[in-house]
């Protein structure tokens, strides 16, 4: 979605254009899978993190082009609303003590844009739904000034043919119409990249797969919606809902969303990018002037820009991402589970625990998926979404098992075997596994910290606003403070 878009409306022949690129895009991608083109000699790590603004009172602050501009680095980037921005962190090896000069980096990267950030009013939070948010600041102006998230809001509404219902039970429950695509600009989340060589991908994506339940109960960050206490990490059914481009009809027809879990174990990259093209409508359906099958002739990776479009806009939880750098295509599993926050060293925590893990359960002689149904993984994935540090997993050789104690007994000794198989450092598996741990032995996350934090405070006499309002400043002053948030005092 990185991409831009020309304009915010295309005509039926551009639509037909587009589509039948796409199968040309993708009749090409098949025929490169059986060369040798594909960087495979680097297993490189890559990150984004989707960051809120707010103002003084923490209120969102609809500033990012100002804040953008006084950061000016290209590393920071704007995104749906004009209180979101992201940060994209250049791609890396893992071995070694790497992540803690990666730590380091995005500390000071972060503070120095957080200090630009206040010169316009505005402070950065790291949050998966940021807490003070209501509908009303998601009417006016509120969406970024890009062409692309016009076209994707206008693409959305086409094809519903009328509004949004937000419907979420939870601890509490939010029902709501909504005539845009806004409440989807609340879910910001951490994007974890792993390169992998054509071979290995289907293991790496079924295994990213396999772990997207017990990565939310280890990382939920999304507790409050509109001033409601919903999920654990409510992000996801919001942005599933939020981008649905279904009617009820389509729905109750088993029509496929665009956010999309995935329905079945793959063997290659390919049956992903095949099911994207053969049962998800173009949303953006913008043409090039590429020749791919001229470009693949001539010994040159061609950009297969539609098909890399289109795949941007089929929100799986793990996607597959085809990029070329430097002439060289490469291949990426990109995690979208994760929530953002709580601090640089827990979102960092987190992707140690995923880089470790999905390295061991994608080379398993039996892989655990074999003896797992898909619906299963889905299962799980759902119960930690709304759950969190309550969920109950289901685990082949563990049957029912509650999630700390799948974590401490078995993912966490795989990830760290995991990470030592990287070559990463022995100081770096204890000190990101080590919060991981504490998290599971003491069941507490982001999202469990927030909502205890909430009814202390409340508790003490402050409505849901005051409430959110506090706990969000107790929150930015652990953030700052980089210590886990397994360790923040409650008020």
């Amino acid at each position: 979605m990185g991409d831009e878009i020309s304009s915010p409306t295309f005509t039926r022949e551009q639509r037909q254009r587009y589509r039948e690129k796409v199968r040309r895009c993708l009749d090409v991608f098949e025929r490169m899978l059986a060369t040798e083109m594909f960087d495979e000699d680097r297993p490189l790590t890559g990150l984004e993190i989707e960051l809120n603004l707010v103002d003084a009172d923490r209120r969102p602050a609809m500033a990012n082009a100002q804040v953008l501009a006084a950061i000016a680095d290209p590393a920071f980037q704007t995104e749906l609303a004009r209180y979101n921005i992201e940060l994209n962190v250049p791609p890396q090896p893992l071995p070694g003590d790497a992540v803690l000069d990666l730590e380091t980096r995005l500390r000071s990267s972060l503070d120095h844009a957080d200090e630009r950030a206040a010169r316009s009013g505005s402070a950065i939070v790291m949050v998966g739904i940021l807490p003070t948010l209501t509908p009303e600041h998601l009417t006016g102006d509120w969406m970024s000034a890009n062409p692309r998230y016009q076209a994707l809001e206008e693409a959305v509404f086409a094809a519903r043919r009328e509004d949004i219902e937000l419907d979420i039970a939870g601890a509490e429950h939010l029902r709501m119409l909504t005539a845009t695509i806004a409440p989807e600009s609340a879910c910001t989340s951490v994007q974890l990249h792993l390169q992998v060589n054509p071979g290995d991908f289907a293991a790496n994506w079924n295994a990213a797969q396999l772990l997207a339940g017990p990565q939310l109960a280890v990382g939920a960050n999304s507790p409050f919606l509109f001033g409601k206490q919903l999920q654990a990490e409510t992000r996801i059914e919001l942005f599933r809902q939020a981008t649905d481009t279904r009617s009820p009809e389509l729905r109750n027809q088993g029509v496929r969303p665009p956010v999309f879990f995935g329905d079945r174990w793959i063997t290659s990259i390919f049956d992903l990018f095949e099911e994207n093209v053969r049962f998800f409508p173009a949303l953006l359906p913008e043409s090039t002037d590429e020749d791919p099958e001229a470009e693949l002739a001539a010994g040159r990776a061609p950009r297969l820009q539609e098909l890399r479009l289109h795949n941007g806009t089929v929100y799986r939880w793990n996607r597959p991402v085809y990029d070329v750098v430097d002439g060289v295509p490469h291949l990426r599993v990109e995690n979208r589970v994760l929530p953002a926050g709580p601090t640089v060293v827990d979102v960092l925590a987190n992707a140690a625990f995923y880089y470790g893990a999905v390295q061991m359960l994608a080379s398993e002689d039996r892989p655990t998926w074999t003896k797992l149904s898909f619906d299963g993984a889905r299962s799980n994935f759902e119960t930690a979404a709304r759950d969190g540090v309550d969920s109950v997993l289901y685990w082949p050789g563990y049957g029912e098992v509650p999630w700390d104690e799948l974590v401490l007994r078995h993912l966490l000794p795989l990830a760290a075997e995991g990470l030592r198989r990287r070559h990463v450092s022995t100081s770096v598996i204890e000190r990101y596994l080590g919060i991981i741990e504490a998290r599971a032995k003491l069941r507490r996350n982001g999202a469990s910290w927030q909502v205890e934090a909430v009814a202390a405070l409340e508790r003490g006499g402050l409505g849901r606003a005051e409430a959110l309002s506090e706990m969000l400043r107790l929150y930015m002053d652990g953030m700052h403070a980089n210590e886990p948030v397994h360790t923040w005092d409650l008020p």
